[in-house]
């Protein structure tokens, strides 16, 4: 009798994820359709309007942010590297999440803004830090929150990396920059059909 319930129960959980229902890390279906994406998922839309409410980091920004960073998948980690090509040593960094924050930055994020609590695999946490750092990067830097490109390399390179212009010598960066520029302005013109 109990083999035949813990079948039961693990058919359905198999069914419901088949239907959808699986972990809320994994990302949307569609990722090239800003209004799929808000679809799919209508609570990010609420924490993405609230982000864009206190921080003035337009929606299109922050979605162009993460889909770069994380391919809107919550528990994201860095690659590991091998040292020899087969003795791991560790992730590249200790980014994490949606928004790929690492540590130090987090934990900055928290003590100024986020609390103890914030977690990066938590959607609403992560478009709040999006917005928080992009706001920084206005006061300190005054880059436009609505400035994807010039954002996203002072959230690659950090504020001090910006300043000095390291992502000058990184020809793979600008080019990463310039397709969330794009992909920011393309989601911009999706979202004002369906929002």
């Amino acid at each position: 009798m109990i083999k035949k319930r813990t079948l039961a129960m693990g058919l359905v959980a198999l069914i419901l994820t088949a239907c959808g229902g699986g972990s809320p890390n994994q990302p949307p279906r569609n990722l090239d359709d800003a209004c799929a994406i808000v679809k799919e998922r209508p609570g990010w839309l609420r924490d993405m309007k609230a982000t864009q409410k206190k921080w003035g980091v337009p929606i299109a920004v922050q979605m162009a942010t993460i889909y770069q960073e994380s391919k809107f998948v919550g528990d994201a980690r860095t690659p590991i590297r091998y040292k020899a090509g087969v003795i791991p040593v560790g992730r590249q960094s200790s980014a994490y999440g949606y928004a790929q924050a690492i540590d130090s930055t987090w934990e900055w994020y928290q003590k100024d803004e986020g609390g103890r609590r914030a977690r990066r695999t938590d959607f609403g946490d992560a478009t709040d830090f999006i917005g928080w750092y992009f706001n920084e990067s206005n006061e300190r830097l005054g880059l436009s929150r609505w400035d994807a490109y010039r954002q996203y390399l002072a959230y690659h390179d950090g504020h001090a990396g910006f300043k000095r212009g390291t992502y000058r010598r990184k020809t793979w960066l600008v080019n990463i920059a310039r397709t969330v520029e794009e992909r920011a302005i393309t989601y911009d013109m999706q979202l004002q059909t369906c929002t």
